[in-house]
């Protein structure tokens, strides 16, 4: 489908602010991120859950289906659960056994489907899945909270808090692959589908069942471990457990090789904050429920926790900012004109970038009617944005590249530290890697994921070039071809293009992965490098059996009474 594109508003913020990779870098969930634009789907729809195949013996070994029954369609998740010995345990890529395997099939699957199945999803890239099989994911568990909640249940007793709170799920997948991997049905078989529409709902949808199968197993592994004493989590306890997720280098790129999508993402958060910051005046009881969700996400700084240098900094200035927000909020005026628009402003000069962008979040809280209609905005027909202007002149794409690339011709790139890194592609996973181009022979094999270098280039053989047209350049120079088109996408799409060097010594490809994991929903982002994360995901969600009966957004934030 072609972009719609939402009406623009005077206060959105520009490109040149809101696309730096260290403002990007402190993204935080929203109303708009991706898990929560499933469950309200699932809720709102009521779609039904059941779990027709549960076949798991005293080893943990086995296999169940869980069934996601909606308007029109039926998918079901698949797992298939293994007895891991320990040193067989890695969230590496190249790890070759895992705790679970999964695929969420099209459909219910028949006994011919899961044996085929059986022979094939533990192995993950090693095997293949078909058309039928929409996902293909892996899991493992987090084995010292794993044991402490099989043996605290097994004895009648519930799990220590204190120790769910450092850790957080009790099994983290280290990758849900979908759109065509490993057989894997093609995003285009799908995305006429009104549950599939928005981004990454068929992965969503994976690791809210994965959650599911994964709670009930450590609850059967107790029940089986001591039949007469075994007792089941509480419900308020349970939903405390989320699904860890490890997620390195190789989703980092994502965002440079999709700036159309990029954009919408982008603009329709941006769009959302801005009509907020419009409104004139804010009713008592939103200015009551921001206030609420305030408090909420008090708690959950407090929770966060990492052992990264850069991401410990990241907490302290979030714990800081959301105090003098707190504070600020307490004595605020929001009976004076555009309430919203003077918070915003007067947190651009007393937080942090991260506290900023926590603010940008918990500010779409108490209005989903300006952000929720959005979400049809949020995916797009790429292939539509790819296609080069050949007629355009000459002038008008070198006054694009000065609007949308200024920073990049400000760059010697001659300069130590400006290409200190190569982006190229692992010959073994077939996966992008990021090296050092003075230590390593790597510029043969280096992918066009630094725009802001290119596009200087590009510049200079544009200004020295004779022709009238974009079509004569590409004809002239088509070593310059992709950031053309990546010129032109951004001169249409403002919000398609990351305004940093990619290739520097400074960067911090976690910077990218944030980016993209706040908008799949994830919070208590743990970096253990610059190029690797961990998250958790649902924490707090209901689970498919309380849907019905429960808020299907308000979960992202701890609850009160837990402080």
């Amino acid at each position: 489908m072609q972009i719609d594109q939402p009406a623009t508003i005077a206060g959105m913020r520009q490109p040149d602010q809101v696309m730096r990779l260290e403002r990007l870098g402190s993204f935080h969930q929203s109303r708009l991120s991706f898990m929560r634009i499933l469950l309200r789907r699932l809720k709102a729809e009521n779609w039904q859950f059941t779990r027709p195949v549960w076949d798991i013996d005293a080893q943990g070994v086995g296999c169940a289906v869980y069934t996601a029954r909606g308007p029109q369609r039926a998918y079901s998740l698949i797992a298939f659960a293994n007895d891991l010995a320990p040193e067989k345990r890695s969230d590496r890529v190249i790890a070759t056994e895992w705790d679970a395997t999964f695929t969420l099939f099209d459909g219910v699957p028949t006994g011919a489907d899961i044996d085929r199945l059986r022979a094939n999803v533990p192995l993950q890239e090693a095997g293949r899945i078909s058309q039928s099989e929409l996902s293909l994911s892996r899991a493992n568990r987090s084995v010292r909270l794993w044991d402490h909640v099989v043996a605290a249940l097994a004895a009648g007793e519930q799990p220590d808090p204190a120790l769910i709170g450092d850790v957080g799920y009790l099994m983290r997948t280290t990758a849900v692959y979908g759109s065509g991997k490993f057989g894997a049905a093609d995003r285009a078989v799908i995305a006429d589908r009104p549950e599939f529409h928005a981004p990454y709902q068929v992965e969503m949808l994976s690791v809210y069942l994965t959650r599911a199968f994964v709670m009930d197993l450590v609850e059967h592994m107790a029940q089986l471990k001591s039949p007469g004493t075994a007792a089941a989590l509480e419900p308020q306890l349970r939903r405390r457990f989320g699904i860890g997720n490890s997620t390195g280098l190789g989703m980092a790129p994502y965002l440079l090789n999709h700036p159309a999508l990029l954009h919408c993402w982008i603009a329709a958060r941006e769009t959302a904050l801005a009509r907020i910051r419009a409104l004139e005046v804010a009713a008592p009881y939103d200015v009551a429920a921001f206030r609420h969700i305030l408090r909420r996400a008090v708690l959950n700084a407090e929770a966060w926790h990492s052992d990264h240098p850069l991401q410990i900094a990241k907490l302290a200035d979030l714990r800081r900012d959301l105090a003098r927000l707190s504070a600020h909020v307490e004595t605020a005026d929001f009976t004076a004109p555009h309430p919203w628009d003077r918070l915003w402003n007067w947190a651009g000069g007393a937080l942090s970038i991260e506290g900023q962008e926590q603010l940008a979040a918990l500010l779409l809280e108490p209005y989903p009617q300006m952000s929720d209609d959005l979400v049809g905005t949020m995916s797009c027909d790429e292939d539509r944005q790819w296609r080069i202007d050949g007629a355009m002149r000459i002038e008008r794409l070198k006054d694009a590249v000065r609007s949308i690339y200024g920073w990049a011709l400000e760059i010697d790139w001659d300069a130590d530290g400006a290409q200190d890194r190569v982006w190229y592609i692992s010959d073994a996973k077939l996966e992008p890697r990021l090296g050092e181009r003075r230590l390593e022979p790597l510029e043969p094999y280096e992918q066009p994921l630094c725009p802001g270098r290119d596009a200087a280039r590009m510049f200079a053989a544009l200004e020295a070039f004779g022709g009238a047209n974009v079509a004569a350049f590409v004809l002239a120079h088509p070593e310059h071809r992709h950031i053309v088109r990546r010129t032109q996408i951004a001169a249409r799409l403002p919000y398609a293009e990351i305004r940093s060097n990619t290739i520097g010594a400074s960067l911090m490809p976690i910077d990218m992965l944030r980016a993209k994991l706040s908008f799949f929903g994830a919070c208590h982002f743990d970096p253990r490098s610059d190029r690797w994360v961990r998250i958790t995901m649902f924490q707090h969600a209901p689970f498919p059996h309380e849907l019905a009966d429960c808020d299907a957004d308000d979960w992202t934030y701890p609850p009160l009474e837990a402080s």
